[in-house]
C-alpha cells in the first residue's frame, strides 16, 4: 500500500529507547527471514529480535537498515516498499555492533497499479472498521437496511449487497468518492456508526479505486488464502516490557505464491490477559508472568503467538536437585519450570498420596484399614502399585462410567428409562473391558439396531438432528465448539459455514423407527437405521453442502454406503489430532487438577494450552498407546509431578497453570456425598427421577446400598447432588457442573440433613464404636483414618481427648461428642477438598 514518504533513504537508523540498558553484543534475528513484494503498493513490515539460541526476546529499536540497490525497494519507518521489479538484500545491523545479517528482497510488478480483490482487500478493510461486526452491518438483520454477512464468510452475498442491492444505490463508478459506502464510512453523511474510513486514509483509498476500477467481485483466477502466519511464533519477554514496545507481524499466503503483510487488516486478541494484553495495531504490553498467547485473525483464518513472561524469582539450579523425573510429563515440566523461573514443591507424603490417588482414579476415599496398610509398607514401589490396584477394581468401572455417562448426556428427562439403563450399561461394559477410546467413539458413531440392545444408539436418541449430533460429536469428542458455524462462519474458529454443513450432511441419513411417548413413559424401544439416499440442505445456498468430515475432501455425495464410515475413520484416526487431544486433556484435568487447555471443552485454536509441548506429547503416547486410557493415566499419576506436594512454596505461591504444587479442588457432588456415606456408614436411598416441572417420578433402579457415583442418570432425587453442582446433563459442556462456593452450601452442611442425619442414625458408626466400648484414643484415630485418610498428630490427638474429657465432665453424652468430631471432620476443607 502506499505511504507519505520523504527523500528516499539509502541508510536509515532507527533509534528509539530500548528496554535493554546494553544491546552490545547481543544476538538477533529479523523477522520475516525473506521479503517478497507483489505489486506497485506492496511492502512489508521489519522486525528485529533479541535472540538466545532458539528462544527469541524483546524487540531491539536501535537498528541500522540498508537497501543494497535503492531501485529495487526503500526502507522508511520500519518498513520496506517495493520501488522496481528486482531483487536485492536489507542488511541490519544493530547500532554498536559489526555483525549484520542480509535478508532477500524480490520485488515484482512493482510498475503495476494494484488490482484489490474483492476478498483479499475490500472485505479486509470492511472488517477491520467493523462494518461486518455484529454490532453493526453484520447482525442478523444489519443495520439501516444494509446486512453484510459476519465478519465477511459469505462474500458473494456481501458483493450483491454492496453494488447491486437497493439499485446500486451504495456505488458511484463515475465519481468514487460520492459512494454512499464511502460517505458514509467516512462521516461526510449523517451514520450512526460514527467515523470509520477517514478520507485521508489507505484504507479509503482501497475502496474508492475498488469502486472506480469497476468494483468486481470474486474471480475465478483469484488466488485462494492458504493459511496466515504470525511473527514472531514465539516470544520470551521479561516482566515489566515497555507497553507497545513489542509489535507482530501478520502475512496471509495464498495459492499463487503470493505473500501479502496484511498486519494492518489483522484483529488482534489476548488469550491471557493476566500475562499480556495487545493493542488494535499488534503491540504486546506485559501485564503478568506467567505464559499468554496473542491471537491473530484475518480472514477467518487463525495464527497464534506465544509469550513466556518469566516470574521474577532468582532460583538456583539447587532448587531442583530434589525433583526426580520419572517420565515424558516430567522432563517437559522441568524444562518449562526453569524458564519460567518456578520450583517445585516437594513430594507428598504418603497419607496424602493414598487419599489423592483414591479419589482421582475411583470417586472414592481410602478405607481406614486401606491407609493403615499403605502407610506402613515399606516397598519402594508402594505407589506404582497402588496405581495398578486402583485402575484394576470397580471403584474405577464406577468412576469413569459416571465420567463419560456427564460427557454423553445420560439423562432421564431426555431419554426413557430403560434407554437410560441400555445406555450406561453400554458405557459401563467399554469402561470394565478398558475399550481404547478410538473404539469407544467409532462404536457410538456408527451405532444402529435396536436401542435397548445396542446402547450406544441412544446417543442418537438424545440428539435427534444431524445438526445437533453434528455438533455433540464434536465437542465430546473434539472439543470443538462448532455450533456458530451453523449461522455463519465462526468468529473465533476457522471453520466455516460450508464445512458444518459437509460434516452435518454426513449424518443425514440416519432414521429411527418406533419412536413415541415421552421421557416419563415406555421403555424408549427404538431402531436405528440408515437410509441410502437423503441430504441435509445448506440454508445459505437452498442445495445440498458435499458431505465431508471437518478439514477433509467431499466424498461421493451419491454412493449409497453409510457416510458415517467416512467420519468415524476421520474422527478415530490417529492423524486427526483434534481427537487425541482432546481426550489427553480431560484425562489430564481429571487427575491435575486444571486442564493443559482451560476450559476442557474449548480446544479452539485461539485458546493454546499452557503447555503445548505436553499436550502434544501426551496426545501422541495415548496414539502410541493405541487410545489406552489407563496407559495414560499410569503415566499421570506415577510422574513425579502428579506426586507433588498441594502447600506452595513461595517460588511457586502464583502458579495456577504449571503443576508446579499440586492444585486443591473441591470434591465434585458425587464424590462428596459418598464420602459422607463412607465416614458414616450410613448410605441413601434413590427412589424418585425429577422432571421438568417438578414433576417426579419412582425408579426401582437403584437398591438401598446404592452410591451416587453409580447412579445413571443426573435426573435422580437428591438435594445435596443438585445443592453441590452435579452435571446436568443438558448439553454438552464440563461447565454443567459447578464446584462454586455458595452460602446454601455452607448452611447444608451445617445444618441440613446430609451429614446430620447419618451421624444421628442407628446405622452409624459410632453405634457400633459405642457398643464395642472403643476408647476415645481409638474412636479419635480411627476418625482421622476414615475421614482425612490419615492419622491425627500429637497435637490433634491430645486436644481432642481433652474437649471428649471436657464434655464428660458437662454430662455431655458420648455419641453427641463423637457426632461432633465427626461432624467438624466432614466440614473441615481438608475434607471437602482433594488436596
Amino acid at each position: 500500500m502506499r505511504y507519505p514518504f520523504g527523500v528516499l533513504p539509502i541508510l536509515m537508523l532507527v533509534n528509539f529507547l530500548t528496554n535493554s540498558s546494553d544491546v552490545l553484543a547481543q544476538e538477533f534475528t529479523v523477522l520475516p527471514e525473506r521479503i517478497q513484494l507483489h505489486g506497485q503498493d506492496a511492502s512489508a513490515r521489519v522486525l528485529v529480535q533479541s535472540k538466545s539460541g532458539q528462544q527469541l526476546g524483546q524487540s531491539i529499536t536501535r537498528v541500522e537498515f540498508q537497501i543494497a540497490d535503492p531501485t529495487v525497494a526503500r526502507m522508511e519507518s520500519g518498513r520496506v516498499f517495493a520501488v522496481g521489479d528486482g531483487k536485492t538484500e536489507l542488511e541490519v545491523r544493530v547500532a554498536g555492533q559489526t555483525e549484520s545479517l542480509r535478508i532477500p528482497v524480490r520485488v515484482s510488478a512493482a510498475n503495476n497499479p494494484q488490482e484489490w480483490q474483492f476478498n483479499a482487500h475490500v472485505q479486509s478493510v470492511l472488517s477491520k472498521a467493523g462494518c461486518n461486526s455484529g454490532a453493526c452491518h453484520g447482525a442478523l438483520a444489519g443495520k439501516g437496511g444494509f446486512r453484510l454477512s459476519l465478519r465477511a464468510y459469505d462474500s458473494v452475498a456481501d458483493h450483491f449487497s454492496i453494488t447491486r442491492q437497493d439499485r446500486g444505490r451504495r456505488i458511484e463508478p463515475a465519481e468514487p468518492a460520492s459512494s454512499l459506502i464511502l460517505r458514509k464510512a467516512s462521516a461526510q453523511l449523517p451514520h450512526k456508526g460514527g467515523l470509520r474510513l477517514p478520507a485521508d486514509s489507505d484504507d479509503y483509498r482501497v475502496l474508492a479505486e475498488w469502486v472506480a476500477n469497476g468494483s468486481p467481485g470474486v474471480q475465478p483466477d483469484d488466488a485462494a488464502l492458504e493459511r496466515i502466519e504470525v511473527l514472531p511464533e514465539k516470544l520470551r519477554l521479561p516482566a515489566g516490557s515497555m507497553e507497545g514496545s513489542q509489535e507482530l507481524i501478520v502475512r496471509a499466503h495464498y495459492a499463487d505464491g503470493r505473500i501479502e503483510d496484511v498486519t494492518h487488516w489483522a484483529k488482534f486478541s489476548s488469550a491471557n490477559e493476566a500475562v499480556a494484553r495487545v493493542s488494535e495495531d499488534g503491540k504486546i504490553q506485559v501485564v503478568g508472568n506467567g505464559k499468554g498467547a496473542i491471537v491473530a485473525w484475518f480472514a477467518s483464518r487463525i495464527a497464534i503467538s506465544s509469550v513466556s513472561v518469566p516470574y521474577e524469582n532468582e532460583v538456583a539450579e539447587v532448587a531442583y536437585q530434589d525433583f526426580k523425573p520419572q517420565n515424558l510429563i516430567d522432563e517437559i515440566l522441568l524444562e518449562d519450570w526453569k524458564s519460567l523461573n518456578l520450583v517445585p514443591s516437594p513430594r507428598c507424603t504418603d497419607e496424602t498420596f493414598v487419599r489423592r490417588a483414591f479419589l482421582d482414579a475411583t470417586g472414592s476415599i481410602p478405607s481406614p484399614e486401606r491407609v493403615r496398610q499403605f502407610i506402613g509398607d515399606s516397598d519402594e514401589d508402594r505407589r506404582a502399585k497402588l496405581v495398578d490396584e486402583l485402575l484394576g477394581g470397580k471403584a474405577y468401572v464406577d468412576y469413569w462410567s459416571y465420567q463419560w455417562s456427564d460427557l454423553l448426556l445420560v439423562n432421564g428427562n431426555l431419554l426413557r428409562p430403560d434407554a437410560v439403563a441400555a445406555f450406561y450399561k453400554w458405557i459401563r461394559g467399554k469402561v470394565e473391558t478398558n475399550a481404547p477410546w478410538d473404539e469407544f467413539a467409532r462404536e457410538i458413531v456408527l451405532a444402529r439396531g435396536e436401542s435397548l440392545e445396542q446402547g450406544a444408539t441412544n446417543f442418537y436418541a438424545i440428539h435427534q438432528t444431524p445438526e445437533a449430533l453434528t455438533e455433540n460429536t464434536c465437542q465430546a469428542f473434539m472439543g470443538l465448539s462448532i455450533g456458530c458455524a451453523k449461522c455463519h462462519n465462526h468468529p473465533l474458529e476457522k471453520w466455516t459455514n460450508d464445512q458444518y454443513y459437509a460434516m452435518a450432511n454426513l449424518y443425514s441419513r440416519v432414521r429411527a423407527k418406533g419412536w413415541g411417548g415421552d421421557s416419563r413413559n415406555g421403555d424408549g424401544k427404538r431402531t436405528l437405521v440408515v437410509l441410502q439416499r437423503g441430504d441435509l440442505i445448506q440454508p445459505s445456498t437452498g442445495k445440498p453442502q458435499a458431505p465431508a468430515p471437518l478439514d477433509s475432501a467431499p466424498i461421493d455425495g451419491d454412493a449409497t454406503e453409510d457416510r458415517r464410515a467416512v467420519l468415524a475413520q476421520w474422527l478415530t484416526s490417529k492423524d486427526n489430532r483434534y481427537f487425541s487431544r482432546a481426550i489427553a486433556n480431560r484425562i489430564w484435568a481429571n487427575y491435575m487438577g486444571v486442564g493443559l487447555v482451560e476450559s476442557v471443552d474449548d480446544l479452539r485454536a485461539s485458546n493454546p494450552a499452557s503447555s503445548e509441548r505436553l499436550l502434544n506429547a501426551l496426545a501422541d503416547y495415548l496414539v502410541q498407546q493405541d487410545f489406552d486410557l489407563k496407559a495414560l493415566t499410569r503415566l499421570i499419576m506415577n510422574s513425579a509431578a502428579y506426586q507433588r506436594s498441594a502447600t506452595a512454596l513461595p517460588e511457586n505461591a502464583d502458579d495456577k497453570r504449571f503443576y508446579c504444587h499440586y492444585f486443591p479442588r473441591r470434591l465434585m457432588a458425587e464424590v462428596l456425598h459418598d464420602s459422607i456415606v463412607s465416614v458414616t456408614g450410613v448410605p441413601s436411598k434413590f427412589t424418585e427421577i425429577e422432571f421438568p416441572g417438578a414433576d417426579k417420578r419412582g425408579t426401582k433402579f437403584y437398591p438401598e446400598g446404592t452410591k451416587s457415583i453409580e447412579l445413571y442418570d443426573s435426573a435422580v432425587v437428591n438435594y445435596f447432588l443438585k445443592t453441590f453442582g452435579r452435571h446436568q446433563r443438558r448439553i454438552t459442556c464440563d461447565c454443567e457442573r459447578s464446584n462454586q462456593p455458595t452460602v446454601v452450601q455452607v448452611l447444608h452442611l451445617n445444618n441440613g440433613d446430609t451429614i446430620n442425619d447419618k451421624l444421628s442414625a442407628e446405622a452409624c458408626v459410632i453405634t457400633g464404636w459405642l457398643q464395642d466400648a472403643w476408647p476415645a484414643e481409638q474412636v479419635i484415630e480411627q476418625s482421622y483414618l476414615s475421614a482425612l485418610s490419615r492419622l491425627p498428630s500429637a497435637e490433634e490427638r491430645q486436644r481432642v481427648l481433652n474437649l471428649v474429657s471436657e464434655a464428660d465432665r458437662a454430662g455431655v453424652e458420648r455419641r453427641e461428642t463423637y457426632e461432633d468430631l465427626l461432624w467438624s471432620l466432614m466440614t473441615s476443607p481438608e475434607f471437602l477438598f482433594s488436596h
